[in-house]
């Protein structure tokens, strides 16, 4: 088993990867205690069994320099392979300023394949490449060092396996015709966009269903400053102040540090210094929104006028149409998604793309009334009427 610790190694890999097809690529990382996530490992292989061919990268060694591997990330002719890619690449995005490309995520595919819904590489392993995990080592910490040879097995194998699977699924989609399908799913983690947090949006995230104008003014100003301040000081936004406590805040509206000490939900370090005065001045700035800055719940979904038969069937043609083409029914379309296509609404992801091809399509046509149902044994069939 081989550990890379210098950039001179991580150099000469990179350099005999870019002969192969693809690398495959996973990482291990702590959150717990950080607002950005801290790369503690990185896993790489390429198509081969020797021993070389499967290595493990230490980010954490003294005077690494992680250039040689972004190199390889931006080469487009080696395939990067990841299963459920979106945490890693938002590691490899913040710390290099690169996203992998071409990219291929195993679990998108799995799904386009019929695996169903954000299926686990633990499943995938079982069933295509035949082999068992021992992930007893998964909850470790991976900061620590040395690393125990069990987490290097288990780290290893997160890549090992995922060869026999990219190559499985590769030919699956080639065979099924598909390559447009994943692309399109791929189009989201491929995006910059992806991987920031604007502190002005950050109160999106934040769940309430008061709608008063004010209140939710106090709410962005409050999530900004919190999601500014965990960003400069890369610390998790709740150590700052949690979700609760901001909607205390919200609603109480402090003016004066003496307001704050009397709050049930703030942490005591957040009711003095720094932490306090950006809660002060976020209710001030809040308090001086015009009307029209007011921010708004987007409440649409809450006024559907649904039409529930309608509805039925679009859901009785969703189960058909994920039994036809082998795709979980819920990458096709949600309930959401169903209820709102009764309702009369149109601009949906449903309506574009390979779900337009799949579903959309005839969904739209089910609500002119332009098909029907029909059941024949055990089969759902479209009919023109």
């Amino acid at each position: 088993m081989i550990t890379i610790t210098t950039t001179e190694g991580l150099q000469a890999f990179c350099d005999r990867a870019k002969a192969h097809p693809y690398v495959t690529v996973d990482t291990e990382f702590l959150r717990e205690r950080t607002y950005y996530s801290k790369l503690c490992l990185v896993q790489l292989a390429v198509p081969g069994d020797a021993e070389e061919d499967a290595v493990l990268v230490d980010p954490l060694a003294k005077g690494l320099d992680l250039a040689p591997l972004y190199a390889l990330f931006r080469d487009e002719n080696v395939v990067k392979v990841f299963h459920a890619a979106r945490q890693d690449l938002e590691i490899f995005y913040i710390q290099g300023q690169v996203i992998p490309t071409p990219l291929f995520d195993t679990q998108v595919a799995a799904m386009v394949c019929g695996f169903g819904e954000q299926v686990g590489y633990e499943t995938l392993v079982r069933k295509i490449a035949k082999e068992s995990l021992d992930k007893t080592s998964r909850f470790t910490d991976w900061s620590r060092r040395p690393l125990t040879q069990a987490q290097e097995s288990y780290a290893l194998a997160d890549v090992t396996h995922l060869r026999v699977i990219y190559e499985f699924l590769r030919d699956e989609i080639k065979r099924e015709g598909r390559e447009k399908w994943v692309a399109e799913e791929l189009e989201v983690l491929m995006s910059p966009e992806t991987y920031v947090v604007k502190p002005d949006d950050a109160w999106m995230r934040v769940k309430t269903r008061t709608s008063s104008g004010k209140f939710l003014a106090a709410v962005k100003e409050l999530a900004a400053f919190r999601e500014f301040y965990a960003q400069s000081r890369d610390i998790p936004r709740n150590r700052v102040y949690k979700d609760d406590a901001m909607l205390e805040l919200a609603s109480t509206k402090p003016k004066t540090p003496q307001d704050l000490s009397r709050s049930r939900l703030l942490l005591r370090e957040a009711r003095k210094g720094e932490i306090a005065d950006g809660i002060l001045q976020a209710i001030e700035k809040a308090s001086n929104y015009t009307a029209a800055e007011m921010p708004k719940l987007d409440m649409s979904k809450d006024k559907l006028q649904v039409n529930p038969a309608l509805a039925d069937m679009l859901r009785v043609l969703l189960k058909a149409k994920s039994d036809r083409f082998n795709v979980a029914a819920k990458m096709i379309a949600s309930a959401s998604d169903l209820d709102q296509i009764a309702a009369g609404k149109r601009d949906l992801p449903v309506f574009k793309g390979w779900r337009a091809e799949v579903f959309g399509d005839d969904a739209l046509r089910l609500c002119k009334g332009e098909i029907g149902l029909a059941v024949k044994g055990q089969r759902v069939d479209v009919i023109a009427l």
